[in-house]
């Protein structure tokens, strides 16, 4: 696939499966397969694989290559499938290489371990990636990496870099950065499906979804909506649905994923543990999962 038909296929909901573990937080890849399968019952038009909500911090160079694999082998074609890569240049370069090589038909490259390197060197380390594969890339703008328009500039004079996910959810730096680069990107709105609303209204058409875990009816009608503008089955879904999960989700270091996990688990799908250093969530705040899931039962 190449770097422009990806980009072209990268229009609505992309999903971003978790990473499922065994109570020894070793790698549950049939639970991984169950959950793929679910999953791609729906229209999603692409999924990530070991990426952010996958636990991409924690596992091994061999682990990615394993969920890369089984992701590959589930979604057979059907759509794209994004791989992650980052940490530093040659884990970079070599996590990138290994997804290519296993049929991965993009990569989605984090920020490297170094906080607030300087411009030349973070261009030098977004080409390392960009030079591993001849796959199209997009870079995900996410905690510390949060660039001006000069860097972003810069960057987009990449050939095989064909998308900017944002994981900030800075409206005004977005828009800075979208007057800048124009259409030599594709925007994809990538903090939370809460975003939704806010995204779409800044001229955004696709977005990453955590929530395709558990609901991917859901994320299909947030976009769906949000593409057709503001209405009153929206802000009912965010203020009954999104809004509240992520109040959750924001509570403790963590909680973004495993949130998520327990859910999953609670719905007779698979999540298992999260791997440390993320936090386990405590039987309070499972109690309350539980006390909420009638709500989600018709979109799951």
């Amino acid at each position: 696939m190449t770097p422009d038909t990806l980009r072209g296929k990268l229009q609505g909901v992309i999903a971003f499966p978790v990473t499922p573990f065994h109570t020894d937080l070793s790698l549950d890849l049939e639970g991984l397969r169950r959950n793929l399968r679910a999953l791609l019952r729906h229209p999603v038009c692409a999924v990530v694989a070991a990426a952010g909500t996958g636990e991409f911090h924690s596992l091994s160079p061999a682990e990615h290559l394993a969920v890369v694999t089984t992701v590959v082998e589930e979604v057979k074609g059907s759509r794209p499938v994004l791989a992650a890569a980052g940490f530093n240049p040659p884990l970079a370069a070599g996590q990138a290489r290994q997804a290519a090589a296993a049929g991965a038909n993009g990569i989605l490259a984090f920020p490297p371990y170094y906080p607030n390197a300087d411009d030349d060197g973070l261009l030098a380390y977004y080409r390392g990636i960009a030079d591993a594969t001849p796959l199209g890339m997009i870079i995900y703008s996410r905690d510390w990496f949060n660039p001006g328009p000069a860097l972003v500039e810069r960057l987009a004079k990449m050939p095989t870099l064909i998308a900017w996910k944002d994981g900030q959810g800075d409206a005004r730096r977005l828009q800075i950065l979208k007057q800048r680069v124009g259409d030599r990107l594709h925007w994809i709105g990538g903090v939370g499906d809460d975003a939704v609303p806010a995204y779409y209204s800044l001229g955004l058409r696709t977005y990453t979804s955590s929530i395709a875990n558990v609901a991917p009816k859901l994320s299909l009608r947030l976009h769906e909506l949000a593409s057709a503008g503001s209405s009153p089955e929206l802000t009912a879904l965010m203020n009954d649905l999104v809004i509240p999960l992520y109040e959750l989700r924001g509570r403790r270091k963590g909680y973004e994923v495993s949130v998520m996990k327990v859910m999953m688990d609670l719905l007779g799908q698979t999540g298992g543990p999260v791997r440390p250093p993320l936090a386990a969530i405590a039987e309070a705040d499972r109690e309350l999962i539980k006390k909420r899931l009638e709500l989600w039962r018709p979109w799951v």
